[in-house]
């Protein structure tokens, strides 16, 4: 039998670190990663005959499940009829008006084939549109794998302990001014001191990649008016939460609309899919219109195109917002009184869909608090919840994810699997 074990040491002779993305190496948690033959509804199957309950669906895009049938169907279908075309097809027009209709920026739209792509494109765009050079984002938002964004960024950056990214010019990011998330007064005094100078503003509208960071109350409209003021395009980042917390993502939960999107995860429907759209003056800046030049030969692909579809069509079916909600809470709430019972310092962010687990006494509005967690703590729960069955992301920097598929005796089995792993604690 091929195990996970074998899998890894013949997957190191061949793949950098045996992996396709760093933070799969389970680096940060310790131990050899599992390999998954197959995945179903809310659980994973691996190469050692273990089935896991999964609070990772695949980083987001499983809002509805793994292999549901709805959209295996619609990419089966689109298969028969070609891979790839290389010319306009028709599902690149029907996403895109999936996309204006939830969307509340979005007038119009570029689909690309990454978030990355979404967020280095949103940028070169913002560029062109002010003819100005400087960006500002914050410290602990990941934004993709793009020079300029990789300054004090998240998820996997932090993962290795490296987040100042070698390959990367000075020069390049010297152009990237890097500030605390939900401190107003820092951005103000920045956008004061370099007037012209600050083409954009990226953000996660609620930080996922450093764990789970919420805005403070005023934060985002303080943005939003800043920008505004000093004519600096927001790009909100919603490749995590765009289509997981409501159709429109944290600009419909909060009616703040910034000036430019980037999409991804959710709209593929597990293909590989990035977008980006926003006002139709800025979008109109693109290359065949405009002369930021933006390209990909697989960009708006049949296949992912029927897939995003899809699952966008099964969102505006479903309205599974409320359950996600309400599991969501429930498991919140659950391990933190738990926790409390056992005298363990925990903090448990939630929003939708949306949780992660920091181990420590202080509540974390910022990136330098988040980096002071207990990692220990969560490394050794990591560690017990999957040897129960339980699949959490492999990193205390990283936020777990919730589909509809998740069901009550799921939700139930989990708890059951915190109390387990809490108790070992003690």
């Amino acid at each position: 039998m091929t195990t996970s074990a074998s899998l890894f040491e013949k997957a190191k002779q061949l793949i950098p670190g045996g992996v396709n993305s760093p933070v799969r190496a389970f680096r940060s948690v310790g131990g050899t990663p599992f390999f998954t033959e197959k995945a179903s509804g809310s659980h994973l199957h691996t190469a050692d005959g273990k089935e896991l309950i999964d609070y990772v669906c695949t980083w987001g895009p499983a809002i509805h499940g793994h292999d549901h049938p709805i959209i295996r169907e619609a990419i089966a279908e689109s298969l028969s009829k070609g891979t790839s075309f290389g010319t306009p097809g028709p599902a690149e027009v029907e996403m895109a008006e999936l996309i204006v209709e939830l969307v509340p920026s979005v007038e119009k739209v570029r689909m690309c084939n990454s978030g990355t792509e979404a967020t280095m494109s949103a940028i070169r765009l913002a560029r062109g549109f002010t003819n100005r050079d400087k960006i500002i984002k914050f410290a602990g938002c990941y934004h993709g794998h793009v020079d300029s964004l990789l300054v004090k960024a998240g998820s996997g950056a932090l993962t290795l302990g490296n987040p100042d990214s070698a390959g990367v010019p000075a020069s390049f990011a010297g152009e990237t001014i890097v500030l605390p998330y939900n401190d107003l007064n820092a951005v103000s005094e920045t956008l004061a001191t370099t007037t012209d100078q600050i083409a954009a503003i990226i953000v996660e509208p609620y930080p996922a990649n450093c764990g789970l960071i919420l805005p403070l109350p005023g934060y985002l409209e303080g943005l939003r008016k800043l920008c505004t003021d000093y004519g600096v395009v927001l790009i909100f980042d919603e490749v995590m939460t765009g289509f997981r917390l409501g159709l429109g993502g944290v600009q419909e939960r909060t009616g703040i609309i910034p000036d430019l999107t980037a999409m991804g995860k959710i709209i593929g429907g597990g293909l590989p899919v990035g977008a980006f759209g926003g006002k139709e003056e800025i979008m109109n800046h693109l290359a065949p219109l405009g002369p930021v030049y933006q390209a990909g030969t697989l960009s708006g692909n049949p296949l992912a195109m029927a897939a995003g579809i899809a699952s966008l069509k099964l969102l505006k079916e479903a309205k599974p917002y409320e359950k996600l909600e309400k599991i969501g809470q429930e498991l919140a709430s659950g391990v933190l009184s738990m926790a409390k019972d056992k005298g363990i310092a925990l903090q448990v962010p939630q929003v939708g869909s949306m949780f992660c687990l920091f181990f420590g006494e202080e509540e974390v509005t910022q990136f330098e608090q988040a980096v002071t967690t207990n990692h220990e703590y969560f490394n050794a729960f990591f560690h017990k919840c999957l040897d129960k069955g339980l699949y959490l992301p492999p990193s205390s920097y990283e936020t777990c994810f919730i589909s509809n598929a998740h069901t009550a005796d799921d939700v139930s089995k989990t708890l059951d699997i915190f109390q387990y792993a809490l108790g070992t604690f003690s």
